[in-house]
């Protein structure tokens, strides 16, 4: 198994840093600071750029013909190439769920999902977003709707609901959709995760711990990277649910991770000091690093 430790790359600039995206139709990367309901991207000096789009800003993809996805506290909105709001479209009203992750399908439609700001369980929802901003919920009494994304065949959907401690998979189609949902991994701690990830003070045996699987992605080689919340780390399984590669953060709130750059060789990785006193963790909220061996697949671009 393969050891990597990923490198911290921006100061702690974001409170709940999450849904990163790697797109050459924006020049490089994009990811959210969450809570704050904004779109963050690298202005030409490595700083921070934010746009405003909210009060939630829960990730971020492409458009098919410029412009940015945005899905906001309760629904979703268009940018155009220029950065200004071309159209939105509210899913629910109820102001105690908001939106959470999601990921654009080999279709073109968008599957994000809700979560209860209290975390009910099964309060939330996952949505299929159609490119023409119809939507209709697919998979109904989720809790915490986090991480989706495809097989490079398209075949396959990858998808976590956190509180369950496991990955699922679904057959996919476009005709179909969702479909024969099944458990991929339910993932634990190692022996390098109980070294680093847990707390000093207590023993844990490896293999003993289950964690919680938040944002992840596949890679051309329909290999799953799964950020671990509260673990410090990202795995990576391959399409037999072996575990493959252990990379180690320096912020115990993994929250999502992509695969970028001009080769797709980068692992971007972000985090959160959401709930974490000021003197905790000073390095939660940064954005990590580390370059891997297999691509990443292409982003795909929402349709609308």
């Amino acid at each position: 198994m393969n050891q990597l430790t990923a490198q911290r790359i921006t100061p702690s600039w974001m409170h709940h840093a999450e849904g990163p995206c790697w797109s050459r139709q924006w020049g490089g990367l994009a990811w959210v600071d969450m809570l704050a309901g904004d779109v963050m991207t690298f202005t030409p000096e490595d700083q921070p750029r934010r746009q405003h789009v909210g009060d939630v800003a829960a990730c971020v993809r492409p458009r098919a013909g410029g412009g940015q996805l945005v899905a906001v506290e309760r629904g979703v909105l268009l940018t155009d190439a220029h950065g200004a709001v071309a159209r939105e479209t509210t899913l629910w009203q109820t102001p105690e769920i908001r939106m959470n992750e999601g990921g654009v399908a080999p279709d073109g439609s968008f599957y994000v999902g809700s979560m209860a700001y209290d975390q009910a369980e099964g309060a939330a929802t996952l949505y299929r977003v159609a490119t023409d901003l119809s939507w209709e919920p697919v998979l109904e009494g989720v809790s915490i709707s986090n991480g989706i994304a495809w097989s490079p065949d398209g075949t396959l959907a990858y998808y976590n609901d956190t509180p369950t401690h496991e990955v699922s998979v679904f057959d996919w189609s476009a005709e179909g959709g969702l479909r024969n949902r099944r458990t991929f991994v339910a993932p634990v701690l190692d022996e390098h995760a109980a070294a680093a990830a847990t707390d000093p003070e207590e023993s844990y045996e490896p293999g003993s711990v289950s964690v919680s699987p938040d944002g992840l992605t596949v890679d051309s080689e329909g290999a799953v990277w799964v950020a671990l919340n509260g673990a410090g780390q990202v795995h990576r399984y391959l399409p037999d649910g072996t575990l493959d590669t252990v990379v180690t953060v320096g912020a115990k709130q993994t929250t999502a991770c992509t695969l970028g750059g001009e080769d797709l060789r980068t692992l971007y990785i972000t985090t959160s000091r959401e709930n974490l006193p000021e003197d905790v963790q000073p390095t939660a909220g940064s954005l990590y690093a580390v370059r891997v061996a297999v691509p990443g697949q292409v982003t795909a671009a929402f349709g609308g």
